[in-house]
């Protein structure tokens, strides 16, 4: 083994993955609503930290007391590296999806 492949294998071991394909991220609505997921944090649209059910394309929680949505399940989908659907969980159906954005970055 050269040892150019072994720092290349190396790297790749410790290297961190890319988010693009996770909900994972920060991610803006339309309406100028922000939240952030990492793993199975979240910081609501509100404001609130909590813990949710995360899978890699999928993210729900309740809202908590205080948010307009409070006591509402909402689930999150992810579509595509830069969109995702936000749905509120409606007499046990899903409502009509909102498309989020990631939000941009700006330096």
């Amino acid at each position: 083994m050269t040892h150019a492949f072994k720092l290349a294998i190396l790297l790749g071991l410790f290297s961190t993955p890319a988010l693009a394909d996770r909900i994972d991220g920060n991610w803006c609505s339309k309406d100028g609503h922000q939240l952030s997921i990492m793993s199975s944090a979240i910081i609501t649209p509100g404001g609130a930290n909590l813990r949710g059910q995360y899978t890699r394309h999928e993210f729900s929680y309740v809202a908590p007391a205080g948010e307009p949505d409070a006591g509402t399940q909402i689930y999150l989908r992810l579509l595509g590296e830069t969109a995702m659907n936000f749905y509120r969980l409606k007499d046990g159906a899903l409502g009509e999806p909102e498309l989020w954005q990631r939000c941009e970055v700006t330096s």
